[in-house]
């Protein structure tokens, strides 16, 4: 699989696919058996935690910070936490370097600690490296594609150039794209590694494509505000609707980006029914 630095515009479009909570159903998995009892677990939460998983929840999968960033979702749900059920010793210390830090990531978590030898840092980086670790637990079976998608992506690469643009670790991605077969259908992997999303698809641009030749397919607001910040195309995969999400894709979404129907009043539609999805109550 080439890199970003050797990668060559092969056809005149190109279509952008998110991997978690898009493509693969992960999202949901990884937040009910990780990410929220790691949470639980780390801070004696139990006499609540019914409540609080609930909350993580729908904090990180059904509503608009849907895919936000682990430890902004963290000092949130820790807020909300201290707030409501029970005291969090230095919570304002991680709100302070989840606001301030250049870097959210365990790495630049690490450093602080180095710094600071904060107990609640010490207790987020415990936090995430469990809930890594727990995610690494997951088989296979747990981690599958949406249906629709090797069909979508199979279509979609007989006429555009398809590249995974995702914030997921690369070798996790690579590996489940594998496992189904959806790499024969990818030309490039770009995972957290090269850099943001948005800067992902900037760079891609510049291989020589028309911004209206262009679409990023995703789940989450960070998708939709990667493909509005280089004035490209967005295709919601919306949550709960994944299924009908990728038949549209397929037999709709590609074809008005081929003929050139994509723009006005398609996308302002698409937009609007992503945006109305993460908003239900």
């Amino acid at each position: 699989m080439e890199n970003l630095e050797q990668f060559t515009r092969k056809k005149d479009f190109l279509i952008c696919v998110d991997s978690d909570g898009c493509a693969m159903d992960t999202m949901d998995i990884k937040h009910f058996r990780c990410f929220g009892p790691c949470l639980v677990e780390e801070w004696n939460l139990k006499d609540w935690e019914t409540p609080i998983l609930a909350r993580w929840n729908e904090m990180n999968l059904y509503t608009m910070t849907r895919g936000i960033n682990r430890f902004k979702g963290l000092v949130k749900m820790l807020r909300e936490v201290h707030e409501t059920y029970t005291e969090i010793e230095e919570i304002e210390i991680l709100e302070d370097w989840v606001e301030k830090s250049d870097e959210l990531s365990n790495a630049a978590l690490q450093r602080a600690i180095g710094k600071s030898g904060s107990t609640i840092l010490k207790k987020a980086l415990s936090w995430s490296e469990s809930v890594n670790a727990k995610i690494n637990e997951l088989s296979f079976e747990d981690k599958k594609p949406f249906e629709g998608v090797k069909e979508g992506l199979a279509f979609a690469h007989e006429y555009a150039d398809v590249a995974i643009v995702s914030s997921a670790n690369l070798q996790a991605v690579l590996e489940e794209w594998e496992r189904y077969g959806l790499l024969d259908h990818v030309d490039i992997v770009l995972a957290q590694n090269t850099g943001s999303k948005a800067f992902c698809i900037q760079e891609l641009a510049k291989k020589g494509y028309e911004k209206v030749k262009i679409l990023m397919t995703g789940d989450a607001l960070g998708d939709y505000e990667a493909a509005k910040k280089n004035d490209v195309f967005y295709f919601p995969i919306c949550v709960r609707h994944e299924k009908d999400s990728w038949e549209e894709f397929k037999e709709t979404a590609v074809g008005r980006l081929l003929d050139g129907t994509y723009g006005g009043a398609y996308q302002e539609k698409k937009i609007e029914e992503f945006k109305a999805n993460l908003e239900k109550k």
